[in-house]
C-alpha cells in the first residue's frame, strides 16, 4: 500500500540473516567493488523514480536488489548504505507523517506477529502512490506526495483534476486522510495479470503538472488510513465513507488466526480486483494517537507480500547447448531461486544472439519469471558484474545441419543431440534409450559415429558402469529392435530435412541420386527445403552412415 521508498527504508537499514555460506567468495577488493556497483544502480533507480516519477524496474525486483545490498555490506562489514529518500522529500510538509511498513517473510513470521493480538484487519496491499490529503472547513486544502515520510512534493492541481479525490467532503471540517493513489484497471487478477506497472504509471502521472481528462479518470483512491479519526477501525471507515470516501470497507476485513490470514492473501491474489496489489496488509484497529507517529515502521501494521512475479537470480555458468540442426542455445546455470514453489537452477536464453546482445556474464544479477506459470523465462539483466569473466563462445558459423557426426572436440553436444533424436519419439522410438543412456556410452569412449552402438551386445553393456545385468539386457533388445525399423523411420532417425507429401519411395539410391531440381519437382518442397535434401543426401558423412546400415542390412540401405 506504500510505495516502493517504504520497502528501501527498511531494507537498507535492517539486514536479513546471512550465514557464511550464503555469502560470495569475494576478496576484499573485488566485494567493494560488486557493493558500490549495486549501490549505485539502486541511487539510480532510487533518483528516477522518486524525483522524475519514472519506474525503470519491477519494484519487486527492486526489493530483492535491496536485500542482496543488504546482504553483501553484512557478509562484509562494508559501510553504511546511502539514504535512498534523499530525493524524495519536497517543500511541503506532512500534518502527520507517514509510517513505514514491515514485511513478514512467511507465514511462520506472520502467525508470530498474531500472536497475543487482538482486533486484527486485513485489507489488499494496493499497488500505487501514497498521498495526504488536506481538508480544511469540508474543502480540498493540499494534496502532498509521501516523499521521505516527513515532506514531499505538492500533487494539489493534479488532484483537482482526479474524481475519486472527493473536492468537498459531505460535513465542512477539518481532515487529514492518508491513502493510496492508483491506476484504475477492469477485473485485474494479480496471480496471472503481474503488476503491469501500475505503481509507475500513475508515479509518472502524479509528477506532470497538468493531467488530461482520461488521464485523470484513471487515478483512483483508496483511503487507507484517518490519523485524527475514531481510535476503532471500522468506526473510522465508516465515518470516511459518509465524508465521501468510498470503496474500503469491502476491501477491510476482520481476522484472528493465520488461516483466516491465508485465505484473505489468496483471495485478493486470485481474485478480480480495480487495482494491482502486491500483497495484504493487516493493522490493529487500535494505535497510539497521531502526535506519537514517525517515518518509519510501527509496531501496529504490517505487510505479506504475494508471492513473487519475477526473482532475482546470480548467474554461475554459461553452457552452449548446440542442437540436433547446430542452433546454439546458451543457458544460464544459476543460484537455485524459488519461484512460485518452484526451484529453479537454469533458464534458457533462448538464442546465440540474444546472449550476445544482452552480454550474460557469470556474476551476473538476472530477473527471472515463469512463462505458462511453469517454464522459467529469461527476463533481462539487472545488474553486471564488474569482472567480465572471459567466455569460449562457440561460432555459429561452425554449427549447421551437417556438422557433429562424431564427438570430437566442440561437438559433443550435437552429436548427443543426434543421438537423443536418432532414439526419440521423432526417429527410432528405442524403448528405455534416452539423453542419460547416450551419456553413459559417450563417457566410456564406445560411441565414436552415430551408429556404433548397433555393435554392442548384452554382454559388452553389462561390463559398462552404470548399467546391470538386466539393464543391459533390456537395452541390448531396444538396440536389436531398430533392425526393425522401416526405412522411412531411419531417414527421421538420422535427420533428413522435412519432406512434407514428398514420395521418397523404399530405396536409399534412388533418393541419393536425385538433384535439387527433382526435389523441387515434389509437392510441398521449395527451393530451400530442395537444396537442404540435396545436401543432406550428398554429404560424405551421410553417404558413411548409410554405407554402415547397408552393411549391417537395413531394408531400404
Amino acid at each position: 500500500m506504500l510505495p516502493r521508498l517504504l520497502t528501501a527504508l527498511l531494507l537498507t537499514f535492517v539486514c536479513l540473516d546471512t550465514t557464511a555460506d550464503e555469502c560470495p567468495a569475494w576478496p576484499p577488493a573485488r566485494a567493494a567493488q560488486e557493493i558500490a556497483a549495486l549501490q549505485k544502480q539502486i541511487e539510480r533507480w532510487d533518483d528516477s523514480y522518486h524525483r522524475e516519477g519514472r519506474s525503470l524496474i519491477a519494484d519487486e525486483l527492486y526489493d530483492q536488489s535491496l536485500t542482496r545490498l543488504a546482504e553483501w555490506r553484512q557478509c562484509f562489514s562494508l559501510g553504511v548504505a546511502t539514504d535512498p529518500l534523499r530525493t524524495a522529500t519536497g517543500p511541503l510538509v506532512h500534518p502527520v507523517p507517514h509510517t513505514g511498513l514491515e514485511k513478514l517473510r512467511d507465514g511462520r513470521a506472520v502467525e508470530h506477529w498474531l500472536r497475543d493480538r487482538a482486533d486484527v484487519w486485513a485489507q489488499p496491499k494496493v499497488d500505487g502512490v501514497a498521498v495526504t490529503l488536506v481538508y480544511r472547513q469540508g474543502l480540498l486544502a493540499q494534496a502532498i506526495s509521501r516523499g521521505d515520510g516527513v515532506q514531499g512534493q505538492d500533487w494539489t492541481a493534479s488532484a483537482r483534476q482526479i474524481a475519486d479525490i472527493p473536492q468537498r467532503l459531505s460535513e465542512p471540517r477539518d481532515l487529514v486522510v492518508q491513502g493510496e493513489l492508483y491506476w484504475r484497471l477492469t477485473d485485474h487478477v494479480q496471480a496471472t495479470d503481474g503488476s503491469l506497472n501500475a505503481r509507475g504509471t500513475v508515479a509518472g502521472l502524479m509528477a506532470r503538472k497538468t493531467l488530461s481528462v482520461g488521464q485523470a479518470e484513471g487515478i483512483g483512491l483508496f483511503a487507507w488510513e484517518w490519523p485524527h479519526g475514531p481510535t476503532n477501525l471500522p468506526a473510522r471507515i465508516a465515518e470516511l465513507e459518509k465524508l465521501g470516501f468510498a470503496g474500503t470497507a469491502q476491501y477491510t476485513q476482520a481476522i484472528g488466526t493465520l488461516a483466516e490470514v491465508e485465505r484473505w492473501r489468496d483471495h485478493w491474489y486470485r481474485s478480480p480486483l480495480p487495482f494491482a496489489s502486491d500483497g495484504i496488509v493487516l493493522r490493529q484497529a487500535q494505535r497510539p494517537p497521531a502526535t506519537r507517529w514517525q517515518a518509519k515502521a510501527p509496531y501496529w501494521i504490517v505487510a505479506w507480500k504475494y508471492p513473487f512475479a519475477q526473482t532475482l537470480a546470480e548467474v554461475r555458468k554459461v553452457h552452449f547447448q548446440i542442437g540436433r540442426t547446430g542452433r546454439i542455445t546458451p543457458v544460464l546455470e544459476l543460484t537455485p531461486v524459488t519461484l512460485d514453489d518452484q526451484q529453479i537452477k537454469r533458464v534458457s536464453v533462448s538464442s546465440l544472439q540474444r546472449w550476445q546482445t544482452l552480454d550474460i556474464r557469470p556474476g551476473d544479477q538476472v530477473a527471472i519469471s515463469l512463462a505458462g506459470l511453469t517454464i522459467p523465462r529469461l527476463d533481462g539483466v539487472v545488474l553486471r558484474s564488474t569482472e567480465r569473466v572471459e567466455m569460449n563462445v562457440p561460432l555459429a558459423a561452425d554449427f549447421h545441419p551437417l556438422s557433429c557426426w562424431q564427438p570430437t572436440p566442440g561437438c559433443e553436444s550435437q552429436f548427443l543431440a543426434r543421438l537423443t533424436w536418432l532414439s526419440g519419439k521423432h526417429g527410432l522410438a528405442l524403448p528405455h534409450v534416452g539423453p542419460g543412456t547416450w551419456e553413459k556410452l559417450l563417457e566410456t569412449g564406445r560411441l565414436n559415429s552415430l551408429l556404433d552402438w548397433l555393435t554392442l551386445d548384452a554382454q559388452e553393456l553389462a561390463n559398462i558402469d552404470g548399467f546391470g545385468e538386466r539393464s543391459a539386457a533390456r537395452l541390448a533388445t531396444s538396440f536389436e529392435s531398430a533392425r526393425q525399423r522401416p526405412f522411412a523411420r531411419w531417414l527421421k532417425a538420422l535427420g533428413m530435412p522435412p519432406t512434407g507429401r514428398a514420395y521418397l519411395g523404399d530405396s536409399w539410391h534412388e533418393l541419393a541420386q536425385r538433384d535439387i531440381e527433382q526435389w523441387q519437382a515434389q509437392p510441398d518442397i521449395g527451393p530451400g527445403r530442395a537444396t537442404q535434401l540435396s545436401a543432406f543426401f550428398r554429404d560424405p558423412q551421410v553417404l558413411a552412415l548409410s554405407e554402415t546400415l547397408r552393411r549391417a542390412g537395413m531394408d531400404g540401405f
